[in-house]
């Protein structure tokens, strides 16, 4: 990419591309405790440009799409989009993601760039009516996500991340659903 679309998608520029990476570990409830999966994924991401919000508020957007397979039984098990968005006026990060469970999340928070590494941290919580979490009536239900965050980085052609999902199900209040994983650019 031209250094131009660099200074456009400012700290979002360097999770451009394909990420692959085999070392994912999933920690998930189950109704008598917790299942830990290992993983492996994809994340494709890429730059969508700009918009323009009333006039007041421009956004640069990268897309992506997240699949994720469990080592042991070669199924995909998890499959998201979603965007990561910078505002340049503010110095915010806005990361959005969708799952087909019915569980949306738009998450707020800040990046960091020191040399050739960028850290993005993110949080939603559902009580929010801004940077919160929307779900079906059966999920606020069954398996209600109360809140998320994530830490990621990247470092050259290496990122990494760690998600923490604060889920209520099986009568557990605040379930730590976790994912973490390592990456490298395709």
């Amino acid at each position: 990419m031209a250094d131009n679309e660099k200074e456009f998608y400012g700290p979002l520029y360097p999770l451009i591309g394909v990420w692959q990476g085999d070392n994912g570990m999933d920690v998930s409830p189950e109704p008598d405790g917790e299942e830990m999966s290992p993983y492996f994924e994809t994340i494709t991401i890429v730059p969508v440009g700009d918009a323009n919000n009333a006039e007041e508020q421009t956004l640069v957007a990268l897309s992506y799409t997240q699949v994720v397979t469990k080592k042991s039984t070669g199924q995909v098990f998890h499959h998201q989009t979603g965007y990561f968005y910078y505002e340049k006026k503010t110095d915010e990060i806005l990361y959005s993601l969708t799952i087909p469970r019915a569980v949306s999340v738009l998450a707020k928070g800040k990046a960091s760039v020191a040399g050739t590494k960028t850290e993005i941290s993110v949080h939603a919580e559902a009580v929010d009516k801004n940077y919160g979490i929307i779900e079906s009536s059966f999920m606020a239900a069954k398996a209600s996500t109360r809140a998320f965050d994530m830490q990621l980085v990247v470092d050259g052609d290496a990122l990494s991340y760690s998600m923490k999902t604060s889920v209520d199900i099986y009568g557990k209040k605040g379930f730590a659903h976790t994912d973490e994983n390592s990456l490298k650019r395709k």
